[in-house]
């Protein structure tokens, strides 16, 4: 119960940013791909843009002590300067959070980003109270085994359920497709067994969530699917316990 607290916490602190998602789905495209660790600040800034932009991205996790991830890139790129992202669909590379969101919106949004998710000083303050409610989990690096392919995650950045997922895998070194399910209409808000809007829950047609929702009857995340092992489950603790028991040294 502390765990979820503080990460509902964590993101009213950042007024949920990364909850709400555009209407609209970008297919047939190849994910963005971003160097991330999950309490830094400004990755988190980047996260939220990608979140309510309702772009997929492959996040290669960073975490402090780290080298798997950072000796690449250094060795690719010159930098281990996180956050770093990938557009392979516009050949864009950018190091900067200020930069990456300015253009995410630009080339996906057609417009500017919000104010309340722009790399300032007050947004960044934030972000860093948020980490520090999470007291920096996912900062660090924990010994793990490399899996073979990237696993493949459900979530959206403010979801409280989520954020110990994201943050053990970045934990782990563990790569992973972050699927985007941000919520795209008002009566989405709430938990999935607890949604504001009453009645039979349909999600707006042909999205992401559309086909979630017709492969498991329900749009519930973290999902967690691991094509190394061939296992697909729902529930946050079950979750981080799975990938504990498998990648953890």
């Amino acid at each position: 119960m502390f765990n979820l607290l503080t990460s509902a916490l964590a993101s009213q602190t950042r007024l949920w940013a990364g909850t709400k998602a555009a209407k609209t789905t970008i297919n047939e495209q190849d994910p963005l791909i971003m160097y991330d660790n999950e309490a830094d600040p400004l990755c988190r800034l980047v996260r939220e843009a990608i979140s309510e932009l309702n772009l997929d991205v492959l996040i290669i996790p960073c975490p402090q002590g780290g080298e798997r991830h950072k000796q690449q890139l250094q060795e690719m790129y010159s930098t281990d300067r996180i956050p770093f992202l990938i557009d392979k669909n516009t050949q864009t590379i950018l190091n900067s959070a200020s930069e990456i969101i300015t253009y995410l919106y630009k080339h996906y949004g057609n417009c500017s980003a919000p104010i309340r998710l722009r790399a300032n000083l007050f947004n960044y303050a934030s972000s860093t109270t948020a980490s520090l409610i999470r007291f920096n989990a996912g900062k660090t690096k924990t010994p793990a085994i490399e899996p073979t392919d990237p696993l493949v995650l459900y979530s959206f950045e403010s979801s409280p359920y989520s954020r110990p997922v994201r943050e053990t895998l970045c934990e782990l070194e563990l790569p992973y497709l972050l699927v985007n399910l941000g919520k795209q209409s008002f009566g989405e808000l709430g938990p999935a067994t607890r949604r504001l809007s009453p009645g039979e829950y349909t999600p707006l047609p042909e999205t992401k969530r559309s086909a979630f929702f017709a492969e498991h009857g329900t749009v519930q995340v973290p999902f967690l699917k691991d094509p190394n092992t061939d296992v697909d489950m729902f529930e946050s603790k079950a979750i981080v316990k799975y990938l504990i028991a498998t990648y953890a040294l």
